[in-house]
């Protein structure tokens, strides 16, 4: 079977698994982040493209499973194990091949203890990753978020910093002021934070209007 028919194959299982995935990782933020790993690709030198398009497709495999737990499980090494069994369910017979895209579903993750990405395949889908998080999609799927827990539409930077994850006061704001703002500094490829700092400029310039019409 031809590498583009497997990709289909595996691209439907992983949209019919996430299908009733919250907003902020469901299918729709999977494609996102493949175009967002592509546009990297094609800026970067000698990464292997269907390493890439592929571990960006199971990126977020185990999204689930971390949201079963409630968090008391990693998305990302979860994730690696459950690629494992979709790419030999999807016919991909190579095992170089099925390594290297279980690291870059592993090493993905913002958070967490794991080692970090390594090889460019790993760089990309990392920043693929941290890219859908910021700019004008980024601000969409933190209030989605905070609107989804009950959390405040806005608050003070005092109020935010102040606050606890998963409470009234976890607004996007707060989302941006603990994580959002330093994502374009973490961001691993040259590519990548070329894209990011465009991004990064409007989410800072959306805060400050915010405030700005808020606070006067």
């Amino acid at each position: 079977m031809k590498y583009s028919e497997k990709f289909k194959k595996l691209s439907d299982a992983v949209r019919k698994r996430l299908e009733s995935a919250p907003g902020c990782h469901d299918w729709e933020h999977t494609r996102r982040v493949l175009h967002n790993a592509q546009i990297i690709a094609a800026g970067e030198k000698n990464a292997d493209i269907q390493v890439v398009e592929t571990a960006a497709v199971l990126h977020d495999i185990a999204r689930p499973e971390e949201l079963k737990s409630k968090g008391k499980v990693c998305h990302a090494v979860i994730g690696s194990e459950i690629s494992d069994k979709f790419l030999r369910d999807c016919e991909f017979r190579n095992e170089e091949f099925i390594r290297k895209v279980c690291n870059c579903v592993k090493t993905h993750r913002y958070r967490g203890g794991g080692r970090s990405p390594l090889l460019i395949e790993e760089k990309i889908v990392y920043d693929a990753d941290k890219l859908d998080s910021i700019g004008a999609v980024g601000v969409g799927r933190a209030f989605h978020f905070a609107g989804r827990i009950g959390a405040k539409l806005h608050n003070t930077e005092k109020e935010a910093l102040a606050s606890d994850s998963y409470s009234s006061e976890d607004s996007a704001y707060r989302e941006y002021l603990v994580k959002l703002r330093h994502i374009h500094g973490k961001l691993l490829t040259k590519t990548g934070r070329k894209v990011a700092k465009q991004r990064s400029d409007f989410m800072h310039e959306f805060f400050k209007q915010i405030n700005r019409e808020v606070y006067g």
